[in-house]
């Protein structure tokens, strides 16, 4: 009932032409895209299917536990690069780019970057409070763009959490001009202490889809940056929770419910350590994810960008000892591999504070989402069959020794007291 109520909830809540971008240009070509990662994958060669591109560095906002430069002198990435870097990316069949920051609407010329590009289909990681009715417009007329806008808790929580006052009135305005427009509009949050209470439950569930939103993703919160906030950390147990509520409310309400961390048996993943999304800073580093950020190579490189990932030895070790040493993430596990990794190959901090090695040295391991004791299968068959063909780990961890007990040996190196209840 809840994929019908789907199907009928999209054709009704956006008009045919944006639901014909995102079906084809995400959907289709999308697919396509890593049925291509899957047979380079077996000639030994990795393009991610799927990329990240910090397009500036700048936000309105100072989140807790940010690990984006945003009070740094503004970067941008020029159109120029942008388009090079779509360019090439659409030649080896991608489609599909998640655009973030920094908040990305402060780019100046971000929609006119996109509407150059509109056999692609872009998803804007936002805080909404830029999206006027005037670019809700631009959106709808563009056709291949969605916006995710993140949405952090209560009144209270959100100007907590956000480091501004008012943040939930003016985010929620952008999200209603969006809506307004029919524009294909999601709602992300960072689920942490202070906001699972309010937003991973049923009611609010329900409110997203009374409002139109037609699709919505639950993070959990990682403790990265100069000012990690580790007391926002999610205890293993609430990170179960949050899991089994994706599954339970996939299997039951007419909205997609986004979820990049496990395959359709409920197997922990990374998708950087599977190769199916990299990083792009707006510097133009490339970096295996956002929370890491350390970089060997560039989009300014002159050799082409396929060129660029096949050879960098970097990425490649980064990718084999994730996948060696856990199914979740490592940066959190064991970031005592990662620092040795990186100064291994002398990989640049590709911050703007410098202080990256610095932050890494002092994490506390921690626990992700790797959790082999409590593993939770879809129960969505449309998720199930999406997840084994196009979503899995495409075979990176096999034979690696990720057995029931793998992940707790990990953390038995440490004798801190905190490491067992973060």
């Amino acid at each position: 009932m809840a994929t019908l109520g789907l199907a009928y909830r999209l054709l009704t809540r956006t008009d045919f032409r944006l639901l014909w971008a995102l079906t084809w240009n995400m959907g289709v070509k999308g697919m396509l895209s890593v049925q291509r990662h899957k047979s380079r994958l077996k000639r030994g060669e990795v393009f991610p299917p799927f990329l990240y591109i910090s397009v500036i560095n700048s936000c309105n906002l100072r989140c807790q536990g940010c690990w984006v430069d945003v009070a740094a002198k503004q970067q941008t990435i020029s159109p120029e690069a942008f388009d090079r870097l779509l360019g090439e990316a659409k030649r080896m069949g991608n489609s599909f780019f998640g655009i973030v920051g920094g908040e990305p609407f402060m780019h100046p010329q971000l929609l006119d970057m996109l509407a150059r590009h509109p056999d692609a289909y872009f998803q804007v990681f936002t805080n909404g409070q830029f999206i006027t009715p005037e670019r809700a417009k631009r959106l709808r007329q563009l056709g291949n763009v969605t916006p995710l806008i993140s949405v952090e808790g209560n009144e209270f929580v959100s100007d907590e959490r956000r480091g501004r006052s008012g943040v939930l009135s003016k985010t929620m305005q952008g999200l209603k001009n969006c809506l307004a427009e029919k524009v294909m509009t999601g709602v992300c949050t960072s689920v942490c202490k202070t906001n699972i209470d309010d937003l991973l439950n049923e009611k609010w569930i329900d409110r997203l889809i009374e409002m139109g939103v037609l699709y919505t993703w639950f993070h959990v919160y990682r403790p990265m940056g100069p000012d990690a906030c580790t007391d926002l950390c999610l205890t293993p147990e609430q990170q179960l929770r949050v899991r089994k509520f994706v599954v339970e409310m996939r299997a039951k309400k007419p909205i997609i419910i986004v979820d990049a961390y496990h395959d359709g048996e409920g197997k922990a993943l990374c998708p950087a350590a599977t190769g199916i999304t990299h990083h792009i800073n707006p510097w133009g580093d490339i970096e295996p994810c956002p929370i890491v950020q350390f970089a060997k190579e560039s989009i300014h490189d002159v050799r082409p960008l396929r060129e660029v990932f096949k050879q960098s030895a970097y990425l490649r070790e980064f990718r084999e000892l994730a996948a060696q040493t856990t199914r979740g993430c490592i940066v959190l596990e064991r970031p005592d591999l990662l620092a040795q990794l990186v100064e291994r190959h002398g990989a640049k901090d590709s911050t703007a504070r410098k202080t990256a090695m610095a932050e890494l040295q002092a994490m506390t391991p921690r626990t992700s989402q790797y959790n082999p004791i409590d593993e939770v299968p879809e129960k969505n068959l449309f998720y199930r069959i999406a997840k084994y063909f196009w979503f899995n780990d495409f075979g990176v961890y096999r034979g690696q020794d990720h057995g029931r007990d793998s992940a707790p040996a990990m953390l038995k190196h440490t004798t801190r007291p905190e490491h067992a209840a973060s």
